[in-house]
């Protein structure tokens, strides 16, 4: 498997945040989102070649009980049966941070599933060289329907301006998820950005008995990998 990093450290989104956790950042990806937080995973990935062995290994040696294997885009590697697998036998809470638009047989506690809605789409990026492409695959309704049926999961919807939220409802009543399992984060990694949409989105939640989720990495730590 093609590995960016592996990294101890604080679940920074979703229903476990703040629980201690293993990282392990995959490279590579069938999307390409705007405003994605890991280019080095996506626009111009970058890693080492692991096996699962090396990787189990590295994993194992931090005295921790949860690991979350992100990207990037974990689903794509041919490799991740077989690592789950093997931290599964050795005892580790596994978490599947995907996009939901590809489908693989596998061991875990909790999908995280972050659909991509269209304010993903890069149209002018690059030139908008990948925005055809990403807007065609960005939602896989028969995968997303699989994952949700099959594993433990979390619906996380990356959230930007309030008129996503129609986009991202008609998704939900569509997948039919109950909305305590639906997850609402603001876009961003500026914290004066942060901070002024949480405040409508948190409002949002409220109405829609959604939850809703800050990026605590990136209030604790800033916007820089290894954390």
């Amino acid at each position: 498997m093609k590995i960016s990093e592996i990294f101890y450290s604080v679940q920074g989104e979703g229903s476990l945040i703040g629980v201690p956790s293993v990282f392990v950042r995959t490279s590579g990806c069938n999307l390409r989102c705007l405003w994605c937080d890991t280019p080095y995973t996506s626009w111009t990935p970058e890693g080492r070649q692991m096996s699962v062995a090396e990787i189990t290994a590295e994993v194992l040696a931090f005295n921790c009980s949860h690991v979350v294997i992100t990207g990037g885009e974990p689903m794509i590697a041919p490799e991740l049966p077989a690592l789950t697998a093997a931290l599964h036998e050795a005892g580790r809470h596994i978490t599947i941070e995907t996009a939901g638009t590809v489908y693989a047989p596998l061991r875990c506690q909790l999908m995280s599933i972050s659909p991509k809605l269209s304010n993903s789409t890069p149209w002018e990026r690059e030139g908008g060289r990948w925005a055809a492409l990403h807007d065609r695959l960005r939602i896989n309704f028969h995968v997303l329907q699989r994952l949700v049926s099959e594993y433990p999961h979390q619906l996380k919807f990356v959230i930007a301006q309030p008129g996503d939220l129609q986009e991202a409802a008609q998704l939900i009543e569509q997948l039919r998820v109950t909305p305590d399992r639906v997850i609402l984060m603001p876009e961003g990694t500026e914290p004066a950005v942060l901070h002024e949409r949480s405040l409508w989105l948190v409002e949002l939640c409220k109405r829609y008995g959604y939850r809703f989720s800050p990026r605590l990495h990136i209030d604790l730590w800033g916007a820089r990998r290894g954390v």
